[in-house]
């Protein structure tokens, strides 16, 4: 669970430390007061996406570091795969540091980690419920995976796909293949051009590099042999002086006549006849060297030629001899194919054929598993809808069967009545603002024993409700929150009262800034802060009361 959050030099937060418990956390504050702030700073953590348009004004850098402890199992394996530092008390310290230069530091136990990194671990850390949740309920093409989760048909999904991507590219083949005589004979006098210029250029890997390194020497040959020279005839000598190689094994005689008398100059004479042959050997080495070095004014011009045949050959078919090889096999291949065409396509509609045959049994397999959990869904949901003050509605799952798509046959809507007598239709076309929201939490009641996340974090999901549902919306956090930790974002007195650990997140004008703060208010900060819920900034005794009877009524059900 999420135990400690701190926030520096975000926004209008210049430095919050904010405590949560293992329960229902609620934050409460005016709006603007900066609570969508602290949202941002948790999914910073979490590894999405961020602007630098977060740091405090003034400032270089921003930071957020969240401490967990008694992480998940699923998180204790998510950090052992990505070999990451293991805390043996299972906690975790996440941390990221923003610049406005647009870099990002992220550190996982004190170990740097990738923006991507940091997402993976934060999905199985924080589940966010928003606004975007209801949006999510708005588009009827996502509807499935509601029902799949439900159905747990991941495998079904993943098999499904395979088969429809194997579908998809015979299909793209088939296509590639079925052209007009016209074009077919356009596409064959083309790759045969192809095919011809780059045979006869007889392209080889690594000879642009030997040319370009030839064509360096020749350039340079006069040079070449001037230097050349000059040492063959330092050590070879020339007709009126002796050279090195001369001159070293005079040495080495001239010390072995001494030896006789001066032992130590024997074992010099060894030592420099030794170099004197070692110098003489490369007298050889250096004549050959000469030789090599010799050209006539054709080599160069074949050479020249021969680099302009690869450069205009790169031009067409690819920088480098790889590439243009390359170009060689695959045009040969779909040469090949188009001449053969008629018989590529008789065995591509077999496999199609096959192809379509297994894809649509496991679309089958597929949509069965969805109808079966559609049925338990929708009993579900209309129970949980029926505690959170909507008895009369009705919930289904309608079922339109479609062709091959990436995610099955079946296009999926969710369909409501809100009102008795009246025929369900679609939720996106007649669902409220409140509806929608009472839907998702019902959503999430349902779904909530196959997410493995022990924190839930509700914001705002209460938009649009008011009332007697609004009590229910809070009975139902609280009945999560015994299970898992809850942080709840609300505006609704009734939601508030719930809470375990309730924040006040409150600004203030200091000098020339804004400064947004984080309270754990007691007892009697929770009592002024629902009061002032209830009836705006004036705290009068009824108001003050109202609060009082809330509290109470909360600590009587829990």
């Amino acid at each position: 669970m999420l135990s400690n959050l701190k926030i520096e030099n975000i926004a209008i937060i210049e430095y919050a430390s904010i405590d949560f418990t293992d329960k229902f956390n609620c934050m409460t504050g005016e709006t603007g007061a900066g609570k969508s702030i602290i949202i941002d700073s948790i999914n910073a953590i979490l590894g999405e996406k961020t602007s630098r348009e977060l740091i405090r004004t003034g400032e270089n850098k921003a930071t957020v570091s969240a401490f967990f402890t008694d992480i998940s199992p699923v998180t204790q394996k998510l950090i052992a795969e990505m070999e990451l530092p293991c805390e043996e008390d299972n906690s975790l310290l996440i941390s990221r540091i923003m610049t406005k230069d647009g870099r990002n530091i992220c550190k996982v136990n004190g170990a740097n980690v990738t923006v991507s990194m940091l997402k993976s671990i934060g999905l199985s850390l924080i589940n966010i419920h928003g606004q975007s949740d209801n949006q999510e309920l708005m588009s009827s093409d996502r509807h499935y995976t509601f029902i799949d989760a439900v159905a747990d048909n991941t495998c079904l999904l993943e098999n499904y796909q395979k088969s429809y991507g194997k579908l998809l590219q015979i299909k793209d083949k088939i296509r590639k293949l079925t052209v007009d005589e016209a074009m077919k004979a356009r596409q064959i006098d083309l790759l045969t051009y192809q095919i011809d210029e780059l045979i006869k250029s007889d392209i080889k890997v690594g000879e642009k590099d030997e040319l370009l390194a030839r064509r360096k020497i020749i350039n340079n040959s006069q040079k070449l042999m001037s230097a050349l020279n000059d040492a063959y005839c330092a050590i070879n000598g020339g007709d009126d002086y002796n050279g090195a190689s001369s001159m070293l094994f005079d040495a080495a005689r001239a010390l072995s006549e001494v030896s006789q008398y001066l032992p130590e100059a024997g074992e010099m004479a060894e030592s420099v006849n030794d170099i004197a042959y070692t110098i003489d050997s490369y007298i050889s080495d250096i004549n050959n060297l000469m030789e090599n070095s010799q050209f006539d004014e054709r080599e160069l011009i074949d050479i020249e030629e021969r680099l302009d045949i690869i450069y205009r050959m790169s031009k067409k078919y690819g920088e480098t001899e790889e590439e243009m090889l390359n170009f060689l096999d695959k045009a040969t291949q779909e040469l090949h194919n188009i001449t053969y065409s008629d018989e590529l396509l008789e065995h591509l509609n077999s496999e199609l054929q096959a192809c379509e045959s297994i894809t649509a049994e496991k679309a089958q397999l597929l949509s069965e598993s969805r109808k079966k959990a559609s049925k338990i869904f929708a009993e579900r949901i209309q129970n949980e809808l029926s505690f959170l003050d909507m008895p009369e509605t009705v919930f289904s799952v309608n079922f339109n069967e479609t062709s091959f798509t990436e995610t099955g046959i079946d296009d999926i809507e969710f369909l409501i009545s809100a009102n008795r007598g009246e025929e369900p239709k679609s939720l996106a076309k007649i669902a409220s603002g409140g509806e929608l929201s009472r839907i998702m939490l019902a959503i999430k009641s349902v779904l909530a024993d196959k997410d493995d996340t022990d924190t839930l974090i509700f914001d705002e999901i209460d938009s649009g409700v008011s009332g007697r549902a609004a009590g229910k919306i809070a009975l139902k956090l609280n009945e999560v929150s015994k299970h898992r930790q809850v942080i709840c974002i609300t505006h609704l007195p009734s939601i508030a009262a719930f809470a375990d650990n309730h924040m006040l997140i409150s600004k203030a004008v200091k000098g020339e800034k804004t400064y947004t703060s984080v309270t754990t208010l007691d007892r009697s900060g929770c009592i002024a802060e629902i009061a002032r819920i209830i009836g705006g900034n004036e705290n009068n005794e009824i108001h003050l009361k109202s609060a009082t009877q809330l509290l109470d009524e909360a600590s009587a059900y829990k």
